[in-house]
């Protein structure tokens, strides 16, 4: 018996009962259902209402090679209306429509910015575009996802004690994530995620839902965290801890600078302390001090002596010297030997930034003085700073898509999931890569830096809304039961937008393929 003609799914919302102003449309673009009166957008600001429409407020995103100066940047779908925006926003006048005379298959790449969800989840996903690459036929299946399991990991590169290890990070006074593991020469933060946008109170799954979306749209994000700093953080800038930007990523621990520096300092310095919060160095007691044959300076040190030359726990985190609470360098000193110090011995005290710095010369009593630094010392702290890269946060998205976006792609889908993990699938996020986690599900993870401008949504659940594109070989798409039906040429995708708009107006937005980005269909293994 032949199975019954599925209804065709329109993104054209209409009203769904008599209780509904028969003014408005119902969005069926995700779980809340708003219903839009006319000339209104919904709760997410991303689908509104025009003449009875349901339209997609934000252009589709497209990715080109290379782009001529003076290019359009804006035009709607070949065919489609100019009025393409909604809401009071509304498409450029006179932009030229898409003309014909790129090079489909080689030259541009459809991303999932702006162009629609699979919710309900059953239908296909909005573009399933052909295309042919090197003559190898290509498919690409293009979505945004609204993700619930999400969160975002950021990398801040600063020697600064930003909080201890699993303390709360809070946006707007509500938790919205943890201080995680500290990485070499960073401070790590876990934000977002199911447990705040849900797990919580309803301003704390809002407030993480809008600071996910700043984040990832890199956007400056202000947090607190609990028994540690303030914080001002933005994708690509450096960040500004108590209200002072950071200027520098250390070059090292305190221990690696002695070994980088120590034939520099030798001859310049009887005795050279780098101090640091985890790992504070000594010369003449370091490996590297031996090798070079320094006489020993009798210094004695606070803290614990993990092997020679090398001491943890001088002081506590914080803000002061290479990332202790000290101002006092020489507070981290407990004493000298009397039968191994001598009077006249030079000690530089530095951080592992060469942020501070200060120049000693023991009196008679074996007390340290301090004493203007001579030039050829200052030139080495100076390449200590030359050497450290500038402080900045780094913003990655980390998402699971292993939910029910997939049956926009496949009718099976763990056929996709194990497509993915046998490199037969190229993930990417607005075209930018990702890396995907391994494991069970697809969990995939992208630096925002790399994505479009604004590629991140939300919908008032809470969730965040963000592009996802899967490419393959049009046979593999086959292979994992692909929606063969709904694959359209690159051609008519560019001439006539998604598949299921019926005949709504959205416009386009063409972007230059970021140069450290790689084109996302000429990845191996797709080609071979």
């Amino acid at each position: 018996m032949d199975a019954p003609e599925l209804p065709q799914v329109l993104e054209r919302a209409r009203p769904r009962n008599e209780r509904m102003n028969t003014a408005k449309v119902e969005c069926n673009a995700c779980p809340v259902l708003c219903q839009i009166s006319e000339g209104r957008s919904g709760a997410c600001d991303r689908y509104a209402n025009q003449a009875g429409v349901l339209v997609r407020v934000d252009p589709v995103v497209l990715l080109r090679k290379t782009m001529a100066d003076g290019e359009a940047v804006l035009v709607p779908f070949a065919g489609r209306a100019a009025d393409a925006g909604a809401g009071g926003q509304d498409a450029p006048a006179e932009q030229p429509a898409w003309s014909g005379d790129l090079l489909l298959t080689e030259e541009v790449f459809v991303t999932g910015v702006g162009s629609s969800t699979t919710y309900p989840d059953y239908k296909p996903a909005p573009f399933i575009v052909g295309s042919k690459v090197d003559g190898v036929d290509m498919v690409t299946v293009v979505t945004e996802g609204i993700f619930s399991y999400c969160s975002f990991k950021v990398k801040i590169d600063t020697d600064r004690f930003l909080g201890p290890e699993q303390a709360n990070v809070r946006c707007k006074g509500e938790v919205v994530g943890h201080v995680t593991t500290a990485e070499y020469g960073s401070q790590m933060l876990s934000l977002g995620g199911v447990h705040h946008l849900t797990g919580g109170s309803k301003k704390e799954g809002r407030i993480a839902n809008e600071m996910m979306q700043m984040l990832g749209n890199k956007q400056a994000v202000e947090l607190t965290i609990d028994g540690g700093s303030q914080l001002v953080i933005q994708a690509g800038h450096a960040p500004i801890v108590n209200g002072v930007a950071e200027q520098r990523m250390r070059v090292g621990c305190g221990s690696a600078a002695i070994g980088i520096f120590a034939r520099q300092f030798f001859g310049q310095a009887d005795e050279v302390v780098v101090v640091d919060d985890h790992i504070t160095g000594v010369l003449t007691e370091h490996q590297a001090g031996r090798c070079l044959d320094m006489k020993s300076s009798g210094i004695k040190m606070r803290g614990r002596k993990s092997t020679p030359g090398r001491y943890f726990q001088v002081a506590n985190p914080g803000t002061g010297w290479g990332g202790t609470d000290i101002a006092d360098p020489l507070s981290i000193i407990e004493t000298w030997d009397e039968a191994v110090a001598w009077p006249g011995l030079r000690l530089l005290m530095t951080s592992t930034t060469g942020e501070h710095a200060s120049w000693y010369v023991l009196d008679e009593s074996l007390n340290p003085v301090e004493a203007e630094m001579p030039a050829e010392v200052r030139r080495i702290v100076d390449r200590i700073g030359e050497n450290c890269e500038p402080s900045m946060t780094s913003v990655l998205f980390l998402g699971g898509a292993g939910g029910s976006l997939r049956a926009g792609v496949t009718e099976n889908p763990v056929l996709l999931t194990r497509s993915i993990k046998n490199a037969l699938v190229n993930v990417t996020c607005g075209g930018a890569p990702a890396y995907v986690w391994p494991g069970g599900g697809i969990t995939v993870m992208a630096d925002v830096l790399r994505m479009p401008d604004n590629s991140f949504g939300t919908v008032p659940t809470p969730a965040i809304v963000a592009p996802i594109e899967f490419s393959m070989r049009r046979s593999d798409y086959a292979l994992l039961g692909g929606h063969m039906d709904q694959v359209r040429s690159l051609r008519e995708v560019l001439e006539r937008g998604a598949w299921h708009n019926d005949g709504a107006p959205q416009s386009v937005a063409w972007l230059t393929l970021p140069s450290a980005n790689p084109w996302p269909l000429g990845q191996p293994p797709l080609l071979g």
